[in-house]
């Protein structure tokens, strides 16, 4: 994808601030410059007068359009040159330079686009000649893409609300401008497409009942966050962009499922808590069993150690709380 024919030239112009004091003065130069050649065309100097006053109009038309010159660029910010429809440079070190006045500064993102989000009146050509200067510099800064939730269905058919911010970076400003129409848009599209391809390959949950585990949505959700992030890496690296992390911040069944999902999952935690239970149950009898068998304490038949067994199973698994009973008399 990436456009091998633009390379990213560095340029290291000249001071603005000396070409600017120079500007200034041969400014000020064209007034007296002005002056003196209106007097002395009244005179026998007339030559001189002529060529001062030539110089002086020559000033007056060309010293506005070396003024235009004069580009700032600020901290962590990045400005992309064209010369007559060629590239021609960009300059990525913060301070105050002159370039060739007739280079036009690249507009990174049209004006209005926010978020990610592109809004173009293209009917309206005065508003877009009015705001189209407001920014010609590409921010070098880490930004933060907070992509829109969206439906999906996951790989067993469930539809689930998944939403992820994108923290992310412009490394190469000259891809980002020349390589795709607007980075941003492009970023948001391309993280759209792979939270949803990504969602469907992986179930929310693990409803497994064979104990075999796998990822998940829930579960693993630091594991397919790096995934979406190497992948997405992989899209936007031709537009000159870098993904330092992404992750999901909003998963969730569907409203029509969720109720359902619910209570399946409420089922799922009482049967694994009443396994649970009834091993602990089990291993508590037969150590009471075993311990009254080696003591001596008591010498139980087959019949009475079932009945043993089944009084003391229903006292450890209820899940209320029992009511001894006392016989006072034979338990034969």
């Amino acid at each position: 994808m990436k456009n091998k024919n633009i390379v990213e030239k560095e340029l290291h112009p000249c001071n603005g601030f000396l070409v600017l004091i120079l500007l200034i003065l041969a400014s000020l130069a064209t007034i007296p410059a002005t002056v003196f050649g209106a007097i002395f065309t009244e005179t026998d100097r007339v030559p001189v007068g002529i060529a001062l006053l030539v110089l002086a109009c020559l000033g007056w038309c060309i010293l506005p359009i070396l003024f235009a010159g004069l580009k700032t660029v600020q901290p962590n910010e990045a400005r992309v040159l064209t010369l007559f429809g060629k590239y021609h440079g960009t300059i990525k070190n913060a301070g105050f330079y002159y370039v060739n006045p007739f280079c036009a500064s690249v507009i990174p993102v049209s004006a209005g686009a926010q978020d990610g989000s592109v809004k173009i009146a293209v009917a309206d050509k005065t508003h877009m000649a009015a705001t189209a200067g407001i920014r010609k510099t590409v921010s070098l800064k880490t930004q933060t893409l907070e992509n829109a939730r969206q439906k999906v269905n996951d790989v067993l058919g469930n539809p689930i609300v998944i939403g992820a911010i994108v923290i992310w970076r412009v490394a190469d400003p000259t891809q980002a401008v020349f390589s795709v129409e607007n980075y941003k848009e492009y970023l948001s599209i391309q993280t759209d497409s792979i939270i949803r391809n990504t969602a469907r390959l992986y179930p929310y949950d693990d409803f497994d009942e064979d104990g075999v585990q796998e990822k998940t949505l829930r579960g693993s959700s630091l594991e397919i966050a790096e995934a979406m992030k190497v992948e997405l890496q992989e899209k936007v690296s031709g537009a000159g962009l870098v993904v330092e992390e992404v992750r999901i911040t909003h998963l969730a069944y569907s409203e029509e499922i969720a109720a359902a999902m619910l209570q399946r999952q409420q089922a799922a935690a009482v049967i694994a808590a009443r396994q649970k239970i009834v091993d602990g149950a089990v291993g508590m009898v037969k150590m009471a069993i075993d311990k009254l068998s080696e003591d001596e304490v008591v010498v139980l038949d087959e019949e009475r150690k079932a009945a043993m067994v089944s009084n003391l199973l229903v006292v450890l698994c209820s899940n209320k709380d029992t009511q001894p009973i006392v016989n006072s008399g034979s338990i034969y």
